[in-house]
Parts: structure tokens; sequence; C-alpha cells
């Protein structure tokens, strides 16, 4: 049985594809992606029954609060208050 010819197209161009630049910002902290799952635990742990104290960290101070529920993009306190996820950039349970 004889196999089929493949055509092979010749490169006739220098190719260049190294990437010159890169940018970082280090300054962030935490990922996004990060803080959601870290919220995701602190409600799915077995300490979480109805609210869980955490210490949040946002852009510009820190928090000790008690938490009790979450929508897409706040977190709801205890005491009635709405902290918005994207302004997170670290959530850890006390």
């Amino acid at each position: 049985m004889e196999k089929p010819r493949v055509f092979a197209n010749p490169i006739n161009k220098k190719i260049d594809n190294v990437q010159e630049l890169f940018q970082s910002n280090k300054d962030r902290g935490v990922n996004p992606v990060d803080v959601n799952k870290k919220i995701n635990e602190i409600f799915a742990s077995r300490n979480h029954v109805y609210k869980s104290k955490v210490k949040i960290t946002l852009k510009d101070r820190v928090i000790d609060t008690d938490i009790v529920g979450k929508t897409n993009i706040n977190l709801l306190t205890l005491d009635g208050s709405l902290i918005r996820i994207t302004d997170i950039v670290d959530i850890e349970r006390i």
C-alpha cells in the first residue's frame, strides 16, 4: 500500500515571532481569580454556617467584619454594608 504524498509549502520569508515587550503589574497583589476562589472556599467551608469572621484587605484599607452572603459583584456583611469584590486585594478567615 502506497502512502499519500503531502505537499510542504516552502517558507521564503524571515519568521520573526519573538516577543520584545513584556508588561507586569506587581502592585496588584492577589489575582482576582484567586480572590474569588478564596471567597468561595470560605462559603464552602464546614465552619461557615451563617456568617464568617474575615479580614479583608482593600485597595486603601483593611476591614475586620462578618460576611454573610455574596452576589456576583458584592460581599454582604452582617451590618448591612456591601463590599465590592473588585476592590478586594486579599481576604482571609480569622
